[in-house]
């Protein structure tokens, strides 16, 4: 059993998701692993990762819209409100959803559904540069 690292940058251009599956893929290559699994880890409290169809785009929207409507902005209950109106809604959007997903591989590739995509999900309005930790262990 061996362990592969990597680290990616990667810029969001503010709300949204952005498909990541490559860079999953991309680790997986180069870690030269047959077998095992790769972890995907999201290093910020204002973005998160999902599996999520990578088909038809307006799932997405749809998931997201709901998760906008879930966790509004201006919401006077909120006081973490330092980076403005955003902020405290995407700490919970963040929460709610994951900062990491581990998806297994054989045969050199992801064992994703066929419609099935790895997403960054970017909760704050402004763009950001997003980075994402690789963990490959197998053999």
């Amino acid at each position: 059993m061996g362990v592969y690292h990597s680290e990616v940058s990667i810029r969001t251009s503010g709300q949204g998701t952005l498909e990541i599956t490559d860079k999953a893929r991309n680790a997986v290559r180069e870690s030269g692993f047959k077998e095992g699994l790769v972890t995907v880890f999201c290093r910020h409290t204002s973005c998160s990762l999902v599996l999520m169809e990578n088909a038809d785009p307006s799932a997405r929207r749809d998931l997201e819209d709901y998760l906008n409507r879930l966790v509004p902005e201006n919401d006077p209950h909120f006081t973490h409100t330092y980076e403005g109106p955003d902020d405290m809604p995407s700490h919970i959007k963040m929460a709610l959803t994951r900062s990491s997903e581990t998806i297994p591989f054989s045969s050199g590739s992801l064992r994703l559904g066929t419609w099935q995509g790895v997403f960054l999900w970017e909760h704050r309005a402004a763009p950001h540069s997003r980075s994402i930790v690789l963990t490959v262990v197998g053999e």
